[in-house]
């Protein structure tokens, strides 16, 4: 029997059909159905199921699941990679949002997602992650990410003066109003907002984009990913704040931020007819001009 689990939060009323549309599937291949409790919350008012077993934490769903369902977008996903970490249970996002390039299964295609599963016809991709190892505790157990860390600005008519070191060697002094280390998975989310190159999930880089930063010829820089990034905020410039994907914290300037990759990888659930060139095709509706 095949062990599915299913998160998702913050979900409007017009995603119910596809949401009763999934258990529906998931009990005709006869799943065993696991809940986050934020998500029963949600179908316990509005949805037909039965024989569900919750969950809350890591622990309960730790060599539990054999796929972890994200219902959503692509904030979902990365709330759902928290509740994952390195328990190395697949993750495949079913989007009910809008852009989703994490949750990439589009909701029509439930079925035949589940039927994919079934059937053990899937691809897993494997992305890497970035980790804040000093100061240490400040994210608890959650010290990682999966798309980027930022720093930026805490007032918001100033900018932020960062010193970023690379294994020891001084990167440059950024005055700008703030700074993302991207993965390549995180390539395509803030870090391509602010200006920053889309690069392969299995290119092995780091990305260092500045946010608006106050000397134009300041660019995006990508590096290996086994380098050891420093940065810190001049102590002039007061608190800032800083994120590990969608979760943030304020820390006082002066404070070295210490950041490299995780140990642990994320696995992604790709179907047969997914592919990451594909995928920034269709996101970022390439193509669609006619002289093309």
């Amino acid at each position: 029997m095949i062990k599915i689990g299913i998160f998702g939060k913050s979900l409007g009323k017009e995603t119910f059909p596809f949401i009763q549309n999934l258990f529906n599937k998931l009990y005709a291949v006869g799943a065993q159905v696991f809940i986050h409790d934020e998500m029963h919350a949600i179908v316990d008012k509005n949805i037909m199921v039965h024989q569900l077993k919750i969950f809350s934490t890591y622990e309960e769903i730790h060599n539990q699941l054999d796929f972890l369902l994200s219902l959503g977008g692509d904030g979902n996903m990365l709330s759902t990679v928290t509740l994952v970490r390195d328990s190395g249970i697949p993750i495949i996002g079913i989007n009910l949002g809008r852009l989703g390039f994490l949750a990439s299964i589009n909701k029509e295609h439930i079925d035949k997602a589940i039927d994919s599963l079934i059937n053990k016809d899937y691809t897993l991709e494997s992305r890497s992650l970035i980790k804040l190892t000093s100061p240490s505790g400040v994210f608890g157990e959650l010290n990682f990410a999966l798309n980027e860390i930022s720093i930026y600005k805490r007032q918001p008519n100033s900018m932020v003066s960062i010193i970023v070191k690379v294994n020891d060697q001084h990167l440059n002094s950024y005055w700008a109003d703030g700074l993302i280390v991207a993965t390549p998975t995180g390539s395509t989310a803030y870090s391509l907002s602010t200006g920053g190159p889309i690069i392969h999930p299995d290119s092995q880089n780091l990305i260092i984009t500045p946010i608006a930063p106050h000397n134009l010829s300041v660019r995006p820089v990508v590096i290996p990913d086994n380098s050891v990034i420093c940065m810190k905020v001049a102590e002039r410039d007061g608190g800032f704040l800083v994120s590990l994907d969608s979760r943030t914290i304020e820390l006082e300037s002066g404070v070295e931020l210490r950041v490299e990759k995780e140990s642990f990888h994320i696995q992604l659930v790709r179907l047969p007819e997914e592919n990451f060139f594909g995928t920034i095709r269709a996101k970022l509706l390439w193509g669609i001009d006619k002289r093309n």
